[in-house]
């Protein structure tokens, strides 16, 4: 027994050294953990990072609040202020799934009734209701919310206030950026198109310049977005002492442009009659001061709102064979080097040159005639004359110092292609004086016909007004600019007076474009299409053009016109060009006295806006003028003609007032008279035919709504 008691005292003293002994590791180790632990806590106070992470950046970013403010994008406006382009919002629908979705009250927030929504919604976005039930109802069955697609989206405040008025339970919108083109197809390639874009850093929608003016002064436009910063405390009050960094916020510059309002609206309703009727496969228009070289109208078709958009900007990135309207050019080279003598002759038809053959639009040609006539007839055999009389190096010196083959530089016209001319051979060079194997853009004929014009001076195109500060400040200002003087003032005088036979003698092909009371230098143009294995064949396959100056002795303005493949033609190409600048010319030229007819009198315009209504029209009365009042209220509010600007007697001027808008009859009103009605109603205006108005589907008498749409029919008398 004494040996077992003596065996169990020793087992417990080992126990007990055991004990000790652990309990000395674990105080050795938890003493070195603790090391640890302030060596490392040291560390991190010191050097604030944690594997590699910035602590205090980490715990600013953690308390700081960031508020992006988004820049408000630059206007654009025409040349009276009225807007072309302007920020807005659109919205994009979506609808939540999630049946979790509640309202205190314990109401879905989420789609109830599918059928019910997809019903509804289909009336007011272009979907079927089969695809949007479809789409309320995904595969997955853990999804939150759907999207419709593209017809979901962009859609205007208004239609949002509508599907939000019917009430649907789940059925959210999202606001985005949007720019709006209040006017439409007003010159909507030339300004362009503005999307929104998210930004990689901020995440935050801007908009961008995708095409036009939009694009090339985005920069300007668009400003600088903003962010304000500040430091809070873990409820998010704003601490007193916190640290602010502000980035203010720059709205974009504002831009007006030097197209006019009533000549832009006239060439578009113009140029969309002669497109439905001619279906071309493009067209395009300017009209220039021909002393300036202010672009006051341009449109192109196809644009951005046709059918089949093209993205481009016709003006300066399409270059093509002119045709017969570069006679003009070869004709001022002539005669400035001293090689052309109108009173030689030549024989027409055809001629062999240079391995090749240059052929007249008339093969059989018109025998021996002379160089005056060839201008007139717009015979390529005879510039093919001319130019070999010149010498290709004398020709080229010419095309150079009109400025081809080289970019125009329109402000606010990016992306220039500047065309191009082998320019080898006999052949091809004499081509070139009859407007094909070379190509231009039409911003370089523009300038070309501006020294031919104005005296010998070339002048830049510019259809820039002013860049100007969101506070009115002018940034940049755009002048008249001679880039130089290829002929003498000599020359384009004789020039002008050989066009002006293009039109008057009996054997010019430039006859369509008479407007009686006005005298007018012209050139008509026919040029083959190229292809990749030679031109096109076929009789629609042309680009038919006409340039004229007007008036003739001392030209104000140039108007240039293209019209490429026209497929349904029911009249020559000159006849239904002219129903383009007829109007036009009679538009233009009213407002100059020393063109009016002689047996007209002249009214200059006053202004009556704020005048009583029976007073204004006295008063324009007195002036010869025929006056249509709109609108119930008693003040006039608008004139649709510009006030000290002089007008034809018996032309007819608008006035609106406020209140309700009947509709007058317009039965024998002119095309620029219904342009204007269209504009002071904010009609859309949907035309057919020439002349004077023989229908109008809003009839007279009928209350008119702004965005109705007034189709008209006119005919010649």
């Amino acid at each position: 027994m004494k040996f077992k008691r003596h065996s169990q005292r020793t087992i417990n003293r080992g126990h007990k050294r055991n004990e000790r002994g652990f309990g000395q590791w674990l105080r050795i180790v938890a003493i070195i953990v603790f090391l640890l632990f302030i060596v490392r806590f040291g560390s991190v106070a010191i050097f604030k990072d944690v594997k590699n992470h910035d602590l205090e950046s980490a715990a600013q970013e953690r308390y700081t609040r960031s508020q992006f403010v988004r820049a408000r994008r630059g206007k654009i406006t025409d040349a009276q202020g009225n807007i072309l382009a302007e920020d807005s919002n659109s919205y994009t629908v979506y609808a939540v799934l999630d049946r979790q979705q509640k309202d205190k009250n314990g109401k879905p927030k989420y789609v109830a009734d599918k059928r019910k929504t997809a019903k509804v919604l289909s009336s007011y976005l272009d979907i079927p209701e089969k695809k949007i039930y479809k789409d309320l109802n995904p595969k997955k069955k853990d999804i939150f919310q759907v999207q419709f697609g593209p017809n979901g989206s962009n859609l205007s405040v208004n239609k949002m206030e509508e599907i939000k008025n019917r009430h649907l339970p789940g059925i959210k919108f999202i606001k985005n950026p949007a720019r709006q083109y209040p006017e439409g197809n007003f010159a909507r390639q030339l300004i362009g198109l503005a999307n929104p874009v998210t930004d990689s850093k901020t995440k935050q929608m801007t908009l961008v310049g995708r095409l036009g003016l939009e694009k090339s002064l985005n920069k300007e436009l668009a400003g600088q977005n903003g962010i304000k910063k500040s430091s809070s405390d873990l409820y998010g009050t704003q601490l007193r002492n916190g640290k602010q960094k502000t980035s203010a916020v720059k709205n974009g510059d504002n831009v007006q442009t030097t197209l006019n309002d009533r000549i832009q609206r006239q060439l578009e309703n113009s140029i969309d009659n002669v497109n439905d009727q001619a279906k071309p496969s493009s067209m395009s228009a300017v009209v220039m001061e021909a002393k300036t070289g202010k672009v006051i109208a341009a449109t192109q078709r196809p644009n951005l709102k046709s059918k089949k958009p093209v993205w481009t900007n016709a003006l300066t990135q399409d270059t093509y064979e002119p045709g017969s309207t570069m006679k003009v050019i070869a004709l001022s080279a002539a005669i400035d080097s001293g090689h052309f003598n109108p009173d030689a002759t030549y024989h027409s038809g055809t001629w062999d040159i240079g391995g090749g053959k240059v052929t007249d639009w008339d093969p059989a040609g018109w025998g021996d005639i002379t160089y005056r006539e060839a201008f007139y007839r717009s015979s390529n055999v005879g510039f093919a004359h001319v130019e070999q009389n010149m010498g290709a190096k004398i020709w080229k010196s010419y095309l150079d110092r009109f400025g081809f083959f080289k970019p125009v530089h329109v402000y606010g016209m990016s992306d220039e292609f500047a065309g191009y001319s082998n320019f080898r051979g006999a052949l091809e060079q004499s081509n070139t004086a009859f407007g094909q194997g070379l190509t231009v853009n039409t911003m370089q004929l523009m300038q070309a016909f501006s020294a031919v014009a104005n005296d010998g001076k070339l002048m830049r195109p510019y259809w820039i007004n002013k860049v100007t500060s969101p506070n009115g400040k002018t940034v940049k200002q755009i002048h008249p600019q001679v880039v130089g003087h290829p002929i003498s003032a000599s020359t384009s005088k004789q020039v002008r007076k050989l066009m002006e036979g293009v039109i008057y003698d009996k054997k010019g092909t430039g006859q369509a474009y008479k407007v009686d009371g006005y005298r007018i230098a012209g050139k008509t143009g026919t040029a083959q299409i190229g292809g990749a294995h030679g031109y096109e064949q076929g009789s629609s396959n042309y680009i038919y053009s006409f340039v004229g100056m007007l008036p003739a002795n001392n030209p104000r303005y140039i108007i240039y016109l293209s019209m490429k493949q026209p497929t349904s033609l029911k009249d020559p190409a000159e006849k239904t060009m002219a129903t383009i600048t007829t109007p036009l010319i009679k538009s233009l030229m009213s407002n100059d006295k020393s063109q009016t007819p002689k047996n007209d009198g002249i009214a200059n315009v006053p202004s009556v806006k704020g005048m009583n209504k029976q007073s204004a029209q006295d008063k324009l009365s007195k002036q010869h003028l025929q006056v249509t009042v709109l609108g119930s209220g008693n003040r006039v509010t608008w004139q649709s003609l510009t006030p000290g600007s002089s007008i034809v007697y018996n032309n007819r001027i608008i006035l609106l007032t406020s209140g309700e808008v009947k509709m007058p009859d317009i039965t024998n009103w002119s095309q620029a008279d219904v342009s204007a009605l269209s504009q002071a109603l904010g009609l859309h205006l949907h035309s057919s035919g020439s002349g004077f108005v023989k229908d109008q589907s809003i009839k007279k008498d009928a209350v008119v709504k702004k965005g109705q749409t007034l189709e008209v029919k006119f005919e010649q008398h």
